[in-house]
């Protein structure tokens, strides 16, 4: 994967930029180490299914605050 440090980003951002939003994915570097990866965002269409999303519907009544476990057993098991 190419590497970019951030002096290059900070001289040139636009050039790095296109590399990415035509489909390139580097590394920053900063003093020769690598601190991040650019990457391009993908479209994602996201299903109106998604556990995530339908979420409210499994809302409690009796205004009971829902627990990170019954929270997992919707989102992970669905």
């Amino acid at each position: 994967m190419e590497k970019v440090s951030i002096l290059q980003f900070r001289r040139d951002a636009e050039a790095v930029i296109r590399k990415v939003r035509r489909g390139k994915s580097l590394i920053l570097t900063y003093r020769g180490k690598p601190v991040m990866r650019l990457e391009p965002i993908q479209d994602r269409v996201i299903n109106p299914d998604d556990p995530l999303y339908t979420i409210s519907k499994h809302a409690v009544p009796d205004g009971r605050s829902i627990t990170n476990e019954e929270i997992d057993e919707i989102v992970y098991k669905g």
